[in-house]
């Protein structure tokens, strides 16, 4: 294929054994994830690669992003100093749910997304407690927008306080989530567990491999490494 010989001499494929008996060389998926990371969408990247003379469906393209990202490990972050954390409420085959995410401000990592069919105290507490089995909270200050939340902190024994300047990348973290998944779904449709995994992709996407305006073009593991 004349693309792939175009690109072998440009790209780096090192990961040859992530995309291993994948039908499409591996310099052509490298250049359709650069694509996709830069902003394009996967009907954008398509329709880039039509014009190239290459026919690639949607899903394609979409399972080589997170292909990638799903073989790259979390980025380790012991203990962040600062961490937003927010809710945002979104249908699910017709029914209300609800994504619970913290972000390390000083990295911008996201450290955690979940789905939960409803919202209060509960939730908020269980997906608090899930963050404290992965990272050491002892010293961590959260930042929250309603007071509702400090309850929730009491109860797993972490500290928080109401801010609603510096916790304002949470809100930009949950407009790029709804962005990109509105490209791939005019309502989400599915299993919550599905969704869940969805969620758990693009967090492993936007902190390996989504370039941030407010990291200067980096990504959340560049500026941890």
């Amino acid at each position: 294929m004349r693309l792939a010989d175009q690109l072998r001499e440009t790209l780096d494929v090192d990961s040859q054994d992530v995309w291993e008996n994948e039908r499409t060389p591996t310099p052509v998926r490298c250049f359709g994830v650069r694509l996709h990371s830069m902003g394009l969408s996967v009907r954008d990247t398509s329709g880039v690669f039509g014009l190239l003379g290459v026919e690639r469906s949607h899903g394609a393209i979409w399972q080589w992003t997170h292909r990638l990202a799903d073989s790259d490990q979390d980025p380790l972050l012991a203990k962040p100093a600062r961490v937003a954390f927010d809710e945002a409420a979104d249908k699910i085959d017709g029914e209300w749910q609800w994504l619970y995410a913290a972000v390390d401000l000083d990295s911008l990592n996201l450290l955690e997304c979940t789905v939960f069919g409803h919202h209060g105290t509960d939730p908020a507490a269980a997906f608090l407690h899930r963050l404290t089995e992965k990272f050491d909270l002892a010293d961590t200050e959260f930042l929250v927008d309603a007071y509702g939340y400090r309850t929730a902190l009491s109860r797993v024994g972490l500290s928080g306080r109401v801010d609603y300047t510096d916790r304002n990348h949470i809100e930009k973290w949950f407009h790029t989530f709804k962005m990109r998944s509105d490209r791939f779904h005019t309502r989400w449709v599915g299993s919550q567990r599905a969704v869940t995994e969805w969620c758990h992709q693009f967090r492993r996407y936007y902190n390996h491999q989504r370039p941030n305006q407010a990291l200067d073009g980096k990504t959340p593991v560049e500026v941890l490494n």
